[in-house]
């Protein structure tokens, strides 16, 4: 039996454009977003493991650190307030969400990146002059307000300004950024804690505000999306210039008539989140959920916030530890870059699954690895310890070149515009309460199962790659407003949205499938 099937839509056929400088320019500005949230997952790892500002902030992981002997090897780093640095960002970021939506779809996409870039800028500034544990927590508080508006409306305006045969690369430059970030917090980590008297951390969280201000001024300057306008200004004119101006060509009619015809479905819906509970929405409901729960439960976080603690762990010293972080970033972002030029022609599907084999198997070996080599007090030798660093960089890049792009690109391309900013709103909710629970657990669950944490998160991979090559359907290439075609061919959703009951006959002209 078939399990899923590549979609195919008369209206793409009709859509007119090309890809444009102006369309590339306003993506380059917006994907920025991915830049500042990534350089804030990278940039936690490796000041934690700096010795001044561990000195400074957090005195107790810092003489178990340097003068406790008998720990075991996983349980060095394990305390709650130091957890609690990294993840009060994503959990300020859950909160911020649910704001984010009702602006995004009320007053549009770019609002919601200008309110996200000024709070990185406060919180940057807050997190390079922090002077105790308060500022320092406030900070990464204001950041992660900051995450919450960018990622509900970055990938939304990247999925919506794409032309369709192009949106899986557009939309992938939010996570080519988000690695660009990763790499260059790990660069400048390694570079700042060589500096003398201690205070590079400061640099390390400072420089946030760079990427951050070429975001939030290029933000004022940034079209809004042709969707957007539709949807919350009525304003079909200004849409069909800006869509002209995005897509090159003149005849844009087929994907504007569209377009309206979305906008006046989704003004009938008052309450989205009401909506997108409703039977017919299901598929989309439950790819909102489950998509960002098993990104997060990948283990891509283990590498992204805590690399440098988790090469410390296997004996490498401080400053080979930052430098390996370094070459994972250079590994994530150029499986990234492979992603984004293929996606739009090996589809989503293939992608999904052969990242999601690549990272098990290469978790699978680094457990059996540090069960048979580590131990508790050990420290593998140089050769284990660089057969470690490159199955990470093989699983990193498995992750990189799958679900770490597609588990933004697929959430935002599956929702029609009535649910959209719910929908997109659920996704980045979920994704950011895993991230939360992984970052504020993740160094108890090392010191309490050991090498067993990659085993795991290897079984979830499994899982989310036969829960993927099943229940996910084919979205390369079709236009965004025509997505709800996939779920009415697929085998197991045509169930809930083919169901007469919850369908409007008046407003719909598609037939039953029994």
């Amino acid at each position: 039996m078939a399990v899923g099937i590549v979609p195919t839509s008369e209206g793409s056929a009709d859509y007119n454009g090309r890809i444009t400088w102006f369309v590339v320019l306003s993506s380059i500005v917006a994907a920025t977003g991915g830049i500042i949230f990534g350089y804030d997952i990278g940039i936690s790892g490796g000041v934690i493991s700096m010795a001044p500002f561990l000195k400074k902030f957090f005195p107790q992981v810092f003489t178990k650190m340097t003068t406790v002997t008998e720990i075991s090897n996983y349980c060095v780093f394990d305390s709650q307030l130091l957890t609690s640095f990294t993840s009060s960002l994503y959990i300020a970021g859950l909160i911020a969400s649910f704001f984010a939506s009702p602006v995004t779809r009320t007053y549009g996409r770019r609002p919601s990146i200008i309110i996200g870039g000024i709070a990185f800028l406060i919180g940057s500034a807050l997190g390079g002059a922090a002077s105790n544990i308060y500022m320092l927590l406030l900070g990464r508080i204001l950041l992660g307000v900051g995450v919450g508006f960018a990622n509900q409306a970055v990938p939304l305006y990247l999925s919506e300004m794409a032309p369709a045969k192009y949106r899986g690369s557009f939309n992938i430059a939010f996570q080519l950024c988000v690695g660009i970030g990763v790499l260059f917090a790990s660069l400048l980590n390694y570079g700042v804690q060589k500096i003398k008297g201690g205070w590079g951390w400061r640099i390390s969280l400072a420089m946030a505000a760079a990427p951050a201000t070429f975001l939030t001024v290029g933000a004022f300057f940034l079209p809004e999306t042709a969707n957007s306008l539709i949807q919350h200004g009525n304003d079909h004119q200004k849409a069909k210039k800006i869509l002209q101006r995005v897509r090159g060509t003149t005849d844009v009619q087929a994907e504007l008539d569209d377009l309206i015809k979305a906008s006046d479905n989704s003004k009938a819906v008052k309450h989205p989140f009401k909506q997108i509970i409703k039977r017919k929405y299901r598929p989309q409901l439950v790819m909102s959920i489950l998509i960002p729960f098993f990104q997060q439960v990948t283990g891509i976080n283990v590498i992204s916030f805590y690399a440098p603690i988790l090469f410390q762990t296997i004996g490498l010293g401080a400053s080979a530890s930052l430098m390996s972080a370094v070459v994972t970033g250079v590994v994530g972002t150029s499986a990234t870059f492979l992603a984004l030029l293929i996606v739009d022609r090996v589809g989503r599907r293939a992608m999904f699954s052969f990242g999601g084999i690549q990272m098990f198997v290469s978790q699978m070996l680094i457990g059996i690895i540090m069960a048979v080599k580590l131990g508790d007090h050990g420290v593998l030798s140089k050769g284990y310890g660089l057969l470690v660093l490159v199955l990470i960089c093989i699983y990193v890049a498995g992750f990189s070149f799958s679900w770490g792009p597609l588990g933004w690109l697929v959430p935002s391309e599956i929702f029609p515009l009535e649910i959209r900013s719910a929908g997109q709103s659920i996704t980045v909710a979920v994704g950011l309460t895993f991230t939360f629970i992984i970052a504020q657990t993740f160094l108890a669950m090392l010191c309490h199962l050991k090498s067993g944490i990659f085993f795991f998160f290897g079984a979830w991979v499994a899982i989310m790659t036969a829960f993927v090559y099943l229940f996910l359907p084919e979205t390369r290439n079709l236009p965004i407003e025509n997505m709800e075609s996939i779920w009415r061919d697929h085998w197991f959703w045509k169930r809930f949205v083919c169901d007469e009951q919850d369908y409007d006959k008046s407003d719909t002209t598609y037939t039953s499938i029994s």
